[in-house]
């Protein structure tokens, strides 16, 4: 938070000379010691958000290699002329304690294709699947453990 201090200083001034930088240096410090005294915010808690980044990043990595995957999986069950899928309407449990968490797990297998989230109750999750192969393992997917990783992360603060 310091760091973005400093930099809205930088920018809002338009320039940088000495003087700009050392009296942004002393008052993006003043700002961040009135946001963690007044606004309930600390040092622990900013090192907690750059983790959490970076755990994000590592999820939206996963997410875009599960797409990937699933993009291909059916395309081989609809070019299959041989096989007709069978679609399957999934219930399983996730324990995820915060609603961000699954709401993001819901959207994540929404956003996968040939599956959809067609329920969200507490910690059960209905979902269709356009065929059995990829009812597989939802409950325990990469999506969840990471889920639950971030979680745990955060409840550590």
């Amino acid at each position: 938070m310091y760091i973005l201090f400093f930099i809205m200083w930088i920018l809002f001034n338009g320039s940088i000379t000495l003087e700009i930088v050392a009296f942004g240096l002393v008052i993006a410090a003043v700002i961040y010691w009135f946001v963690c005294k007044f606004m309930d915010f600390s040092v622990r808690k900013d090192i907690m958000i750059i983790r959490q980044s970076f755990r994000m990043i590592e999820y939206l990595g996963v997410l875009a290699w599960e797409i990937l995957k699933a993009s291909v999986v059916l395309c081989g069950i609809i070019l299959n002329l041989y096989q007709k899928p069978e679609p399957v309407l999934v219930t399983f449990h996730a324990d995820l304690k915060t609603e961000m968490a699954r709401a993001v797990l819901a959207n994540s297998i929404t956003l996968t294709p040939g599956t959809i989230t067609v329920n969200l109750e507490e910690n059960e999750f209905t979902v269709h699947c356009l065929d059995k192969s990829m009812a597989r393992g939802l409950d325990s997917s990469v999506f969840v453990r990471l889920l639950e990783k971030m979680e745990k992360e955060a409840g550590k603060r």
